[in-house]
């Protein structure tokens, strides 16, 4: 051992305390209602190989996995929220809700 290397100790440290309160009956959700959220419906999917991706073009049709008819998927940040149909409001394409995944389903699905 080197004569001037001082002698190591072990480090003390506070026992920590949560601070936070306990959770109340009353939730503020005002906190978190000015988050911006990413909604998106989906009409379908498909999978093709990039040889035919690349050989797209306008008028080019491509077959999804729905059928006509079928509900459009409703997702917020990614994740199913609820099913829906296509409707035209004001000149603009809109979605009515037919069902709503309950929040049970939604963290079933997460796990």
């Amino acid at each position: 051992m080197n004569a001037n290397a001082e002698a190591v100790e072990p480090a003390e440290f506070e026992q920590m305390q949560d601070e936070a309160q306990p959770p109340s009956g009353d939730v503020n959700l005002e906190v978190i209602l000015d988050v911006p959220v990413t909604l998106s419906m989906e009409v379908g999917r498909t999978r093709v190989p990039i040889r035919n991706l690349l050989q797209l073009n306008q008028g080019s049709v491509v077959e999804l996995d729905r059928a006509a008819g079928e509900p459009l998927d409703v997702f917020v940040n990614g994740t199913l929220i609820a099913h829906g149909e296509v409707v035209v409001v004001n000149e603009r394409f809109g979605i009515r809700l037919t069902d709503v995944v309950s929040p049970a389903e939604r963290l079933r699905k997460l796990k």
